[in-house]
């Protein structure tokens, strides 16, 4: 919930604050925290929905990209955190940022303050931030981060930009031919009914599905509205979220695809923690949560040979982990010593191939399905109007 807090600050004289707080003693603390001295508070009422809509989630790259500028400027650790609060507006971000200052100054590294907020940061991010702590090197660890999530971030894009278009035109086709079934065909029907068996078998068939969707329409609504609504349900549980999973990768074209996805993801995110310091075991067991089940199984052996010695490539290529491009490129970065690098440069082919493939399929898929929306329709429009046709030739 937002507070209106009255405060003192300096010479500044008595002036409004607005804090994300859990009660009027929350936001008298954070007032404390923030150097104000505290006079009142008064909660703001907000239109839950619109609130919601309006928080966000913490801007992660954004955050990274004006910390290490301000890191690169000269500036400590804490007096860019200092910086970055002082200028935030928004209150549940400024909240986030005074917690994280707070424990800096009663000594706790970074990673430890940016570990007490798992909501807006990471165990990736987590991680490579207590990599740094080894190497002293933050601003050059959060700058692969950045490279990192953008890149992840892009592949994600160029797909969901892809599907737009499909979609839409997927709506506004079953959209169209719902129109044509619930009110059009029936209002035929009732034409047509004079004319009894005379109709043609696939008129007669399209008719009587008019009556049926004209007499039961509020049962097929409710049946409808309950049949998406458990959809919605399902989509948020994890055990159906999995299931569904599953079966998406079980389907021969498309599972090959989401096996790449997720190999550029971990090779990414390996490569991005190995350039950052992080042994090689630490960071394998890090990443192995952001595999799919069944990679993430093969990953476990894979992690014990290694652990007993074995080189990388040979048990990535033992286990399925790695293409034939990827072990050539894991077997140079085992000869040069520069395994991160490797692993981001298979990372990048692996992205590369998957947003070319998305390309293709979207080109291919996208006039097929204009095709078989239009003939149905089409279909549903010479049906209706058949008869008329055939009593016309009649006539003449």
């Amino acid at each position: 919930m937002q507070y209106e807090v009255k405060v003192l600050r300096g010479n500044a004289g008595l002036m409004s604050v607005m804090l994300e707080a859990t009660d009027a003693g929350d936001a008298m603390a954070q007032a404390n925290a923030q150097g104000y001295t505290f006079i009142a508070a008064r909660a703001v009422r907000q239109w839950l929905p619109l609130s919601r809509w309006r928080k966000g989630g913490f801007p992660l790259v954004l955050f990274s990209q004006e910390l290490v500028a301000l890191l690169d400027a000269g500036l400590s650790l804490v007096e860019a955190l200092e910086a970055l609060n002082e200028k935030e507006e928004r209150p549940e971000i400024k909240k986030t940022l005074t917690r994280i200052i707070s424990l800096l100054y009663e000594g706790h590294p970074l990673s430890y303050a940016l570990e007490q907020s798992p909501g807006d940061f990471p165990a990736l991010y987590v991680a490579t931030v207590r990599a740094s702590e080894r190497t002293g090197s933050l601003a050059e660890v959060l700058s692969r981060y950045i490279v990192y999530q953008t890149q992840m971030d892009g592949v994600r894009r160029k797909v969901i930009t892809s599907s737009i278009y499909p979609t839409i035109l997927a709506v506004v086709g079953g959209a169209v031919i719902l129109f044509l079934m619930m009110f059009v065909v029936p209002r035929f029907s009732h034409i047509y009914a004079d004319l009894g068996n005379d109709l043609p078998l696939m008129s007669r068939l399209m008719m009587l599905w008019g009556h049926f969707l004209e007499e039961h329409w509020k049962s097929l609504m409710t049946v409808t509205a309950m049949l998406f609504a458990g959809l919605v349900i399902a989509a948020t549980q994890p055990v159906c979220r999995e299931w569904a999973g599953n079966k998406l990768w079980q389907l021969p074209v498309l599972g090959k695809r989401l096996h790449l996805y997720q190999m550029a993801r971990f090779y990414r995110s390996l490569g991005m923690l190995l350039r950052g310091g992080m042994p090689i075991m630490p960071a394998l067991q890090l990443v192995g949560g952001l595999l799919q089940a069944s990679m993430r199984e093969r990953l476990a052996p894979a992690s014990t040979r290694i652990r007993e010695g074995a080189p990388i490539s040979r048990a990535m290529d033992e286990y399925g982990l790695a293409t034939p491009l990827a072990l050539r490129l894991l077997r140079v970065g085992e000869r040069t010593g520069r395994m991160g690098e490797m692993m981001e440069r298979i990372a990048a082919f692996y992205e590369d191939e998957t947003a070319r493939w998305v390309e293709r399929f979207i080109k291919v898929f996208e006039p097929l399905l204009m095709a078989f929306v239009g003939l149905v329709i089409g279909l549903v429009v010479v049906l209706m109007y058949f008869p008329i046709f055939e009593l016309a030739g009649s006539i003449e």
